[in-house]
C-alpha cells in the first residue's frame, strides 16, 4: 500500500528477526547511493508503541552500518489505531461493527483487554489506545502486555471487579512483534475470545507516512 499510494518514496520492508544484519545491510545498500555524510533512510519501526527490544536492535543496526539515518516514533498511540482494533474486533464477532454501534443493540462482551508488547513502557502508552477504544465501545478496556507485565490475568481481574465477564481481547499489535501462538494462549488462559493483530491496514500506511512527513520536517 505504502508503494502504491507514494511511489517517489523508496520503501523497503525488513523484518528484524533475531538479529540486525538484514537492516544494516539495506541500509549499508541504500547509504551507497546517497551523498556522503547525508542522511540515507528513515527507518519506520511498525511498532504501535514504544517496544525497547525493537528500537535497541534499529539503533544496533544503525552503529553497525556507519550510515546517518533517522527513526520514526513509535505509529501509536493513535485514534486510527484504535479504530482499525475496532474493526477487528467486529470481524471476530466480538464488538458491534462501527456502523451499528450507536444503534440500541447488545455487545457481544462486555469487557476488552488491549493486548500489545513491549513490556510495562508499552502498557502504559496501550492504556491510551484503551481510552480511545473504550469511547468507540461504550465497554470498559483496559491495557496488558503478553511479554512483560502487567499481563492479561492482571486485566481481567481488573475487569471482573468491576463487573465485566464476558471477555475480549484486542491485540494492539502489528503483527511480528508478538508471537501469534502466545496472543491466543492469553486469551484462551482467561477464557476471552481473540481478534487478529491489527496487520496491514490504509490506516497503517497513512501513520508511517504521516510520521515520515515529520521525521523529514525536522531535517529542514
Amino acid at each position: 500500500m505504502l508503494r502504491v499510494d507514494n511511489p517517489q518514496v523508496d520503501v523497503r520492508l525488513v523484518h528484524l528477526g533475531d538479529d540486525i544484519d538484514g537492516l544494516a545491510k539495506e541500509l549499508d545498500e541504500i547509504a551507497a547511493s546517497r551523498p556522503q555524510g547525508a542522511v540515507s533512510a528513515v527507518v519506520a519501526p511498525l511498532v504501535t508503541g514504544p517496544h525497547p527490544k525493537v528500537y535497541r536492535m534499529v539503533r544496533e543496526a544503525i552503529a553497525a552500518s556507519g550510515t546517518q539515518v533517522m527513526i520514526n516514533p513509535p505509529l501509536g498511540p493513535h485514534p486510527l489505531i484504535a479504530e482499525v482494533m475496532h474493526i477487528r474486533l467486529a470481524d471476530a464477532g466480538l464488538a458491534r461493527a462501527d456502523r451499528v454501534r450507536l444503534f440500541n443493540i447488545a455487545s457481544p462482551v462486555d469487557g476488552i483487554i488491549v493486548l500489545t508488547a513491549g513490556g510495562p513502557e508499552a502498557v502504559r502508552a496501550a492504556d491510551t489506545t484503551a481510552v480511545l477504544l473504550a469511547a468507540r465501545l461504550a465497554i470498559p478496556v483496559v491495557a496488558a502486555s503478553v511479554d512483560d507485565g502487567p499481563g492479561p490475568r492482571d486485566a481481567a481481574e481488573r475487569l471482573h471487579k468491576i463487573g465485566a465477564s464476558r471477555l475480549a481481547i484486542a491485540p494492539c499489535i502489528i503483527g511480528p512483534e508478538a508471537d501469534p501462538a502466545e496472543v491466543r494462549a492469553a486469551a484462551e488462559s482467561i477464557g476471552a475470545g481473540c481478534a487478529q493483530p491489527i496487520g496491514a491496514h490504509t490506516s497503517l500506511a497513512r501513520l508511517i507516512i504521516e510520521a515520515y512527513g515529520n521525521t523529514l520536517y525536522e531535517l529542514e
